[in-house]
């Protein structure tokens, strides 16, 4: 599942929040199990700034937990390494 379905955020191409607050960029990078590491998602009504900045939200959030820390660094790698 993608964080865009999971959090009903419509934010995605079509979105019901598009207009007001354009595609997120984890939509846009095909990265939706990995918003936690794409900059500029919109998360608790606030755009976030990079992964350094906003990891202390991010492991607040009940889709990040969603994944174990294997999968984590397994997507991060995925991710990062393009």
């Amino acid at each position: 599942m993608n964080c865009w379905e999971y959090k009903n955020c419509g934010r995605e191409a079509n979105g019901s929040k598009v207009d007001e607050l354009g595609i997120c960029p984890a939509y846009t990078q095909n990265a939706g199990t990995a918003c936690w590491i794409v900059a500029g998602t919109f998360c608790e009504g606030e755009v976030q700034g990079t992964f350094a900045k906003k990891e202390a939200s991010c492991m607040l959030c009940s889709f990040y937990m969603t994944f174990d820390s294997q999968l984590r660094k397994k997507v991060k790698d995925h991710f990062t390494s393009k």
